[in-house]
């Protein structure tokens, strides 16, 4: 299945097919006023030839208040810039060639920054509240962090200790998370 990841302050779009990272692509993305929002989203509608600003294809998106999408442009000089309303913008003939690869329902996350401060970009999450098994060890899974989680909850819903999820995690702060932090399920 086809998959979406976004890294916003590396401006990169990434396209995942069964969990293997096919493509990258350079994006724009919202100003400070309208900022992209992070979090796991889905793609519900998709449009050639949607015009104006929104270029040559429309990947839309069901984030609330929206309405938001990945989209081409007319003004190419923007890719690469903080200049969006918080949609994703793409070079046209990128956009065209990611759209058929993609289909309504797939997942599309959206991080400030990937986890590991890495620039290189993770293997592709697992669904959002599905836990995964970890390939570097088999005894662990790991999960990604949803709108509303606290850690109580979540060592709660696995049945692990809160002191081990802290610990396992390197979490200085365990009353600070992040939707689509990756956490490490003992």
């Amino acid at each position: 299945m086809a998959k979406i990841m976004i890294n916003l302050s590396l401006r990169r779009l990434y396209f995942y097919k069964t969990n293997n990272l096919v493509k990258s692509y350079p994006i724009a993305i919202g100003k400070p006023a309208t900022p992209t929002p992070t979090g796991h989203w889905k793609i519900i509608a998709k449009m050639k030839h949607p015009g104006g600003i929104l270029g040559s294809r429309w990947l839309g998106l069901d984030i609330p208040n929206g309405p938001y999408g990945i989209h081409g442009t007319p003004h190419p000089w923007t890719i690469g810039k903080s200049i969006s309303h918080g949609c994703v913008r793409m070079y046209n003939q990128e956009v065209e060639e990611l759209f058929p690869q993609v289909n309504v329902g797939n997942s599309v996350i959206i991080l400030s920054s990937w986890q590991n401060g890495e620039e290189t970009p993770p293997h592709a999450e697992p669904d959002p509240g599905q836990p995964s098994v970890n390939p570097g060890n088999s005894s662990t899974k790991t999960y990604i962090v949803q709108s509303g989680d606290t850690l109580w909850a979540i060592a709660k819903r696995y049945n692990v200790s809160l002191d081990e999820l802290i610990r396992i995690n390197h979490i200085s702060n365990p009353d600070i998370l992040k939707v689509g932090q990756k956490l490490i399920i003992p």
